[in-house]
């Protein structure tokens, strides 16, 4: 996923997300280096092997996304053989029809991300473009939290597992696997360091949240949707990282 880059503009040397979410805008936003810029990354991502991407909105954003940036990502995608999983962006009632435009643009009709407003408020323009919001675990304390707003958004609306926050929230995240079940449409797989504040993400296996019982959850519950490897580190590169848990994650799926 390409959040996982969130704190490279900023050197390696985030404070927090806002900081590292406004570096990467300010650096992708104008289209005269766009192409270039989108390249360098999505060449990064070809070379750890993966095929399928999950875009960021700080990389494709619906507040400065033009059709020329929007070709552009189409052009870098189409270079490197990558399919977009998901189009990740904060939704709310004033961009929903445009993330819904660019989610298509990209070949993708899943938006994983939060959402401001009510869900009623976004529904209509789900329905219209035929997308799904599937709603990121964040501020949920548990999985009846985000039931009750995709009972609310009715059928544009899902649930994507970001495991990282349920262990934020001191939640079993393979529990709550299996409660959201046939409602799961994107899982992120993420270790954190602590339950609680500050939500700080780390490799596999040394953090709070057991990735594989939540793999194994996924495979109990039929799950065959798309799993995203997302470690975002504020003060190093986490390439080697990701690779290593790429390699793990496919040995067990093997």
């Amino acid at each position: 996923m390409t959040a996982n880059d969130v704190a490279r503009e900023t050197g390696w040397a985030m404070r927090d997300w806002g900081h590292g979410d406004q570096a990467t805008n300010e650096a992708f936003a104008p289209i005269s280096t766009y192409e270039q810029r989108l390249d360098d990354l999505l060449a990064r991502v070809a070379a750890l092997g993966f095929d399928t991407v999950d875009v960021w909105g700080g990389h494709l954003n619906p507040e400065w996304a033009t059709d020329e940036h929007v070709a552009a990502a189409r052009r870098v995608l189409e270079r490197h053989g990558l399919r977009v999983s998901t189009y990740a962006t904060w939704l709310g009632p004033k961009n929903v029809a445009r993330s819904c435009e660019l989610a298509r643009a990209l070949g993708t009709d899943l938006i994983g991300g939060g959402f401001s407003g009510e869900p009623e408020q976004l529904a209509p323009a789900l329905e219209e473009h035929g997308v799904t919001l599937a709603i990121e675990n964040h501020p949920e304390r548990t999985p009846a939290e985000v039931l009750a707003k995709i009972e609310r958004g009715g059928p544009g609306f899902a649930a994507t597992v970001d495991t990282g926050w349920w262990g934020t929230q001191g939640y079993d995240a393979a529990q709550a696997i299996r409660e959201l079940g046939e409602h799961v449409r994107y899982v992120h797989l993420k270790d954190v360091r602590r339950v609680g504040l500050p939500h700080e993400t780390c490799r596999w296996g040394k953090g709070v949240v057991d990735i594989e019982a939540c793999v194994r959850a996924l495979q109990e519950t039929g799950y065959a949707g798309g799993v995203a490897i997302e470690h975002e580190p504020e003060t190093w590169d986490p390439t080697e990282d990701v690779r290593a848990m790429r390699d793990e994650l496919l040995g067990w799926l093997a």
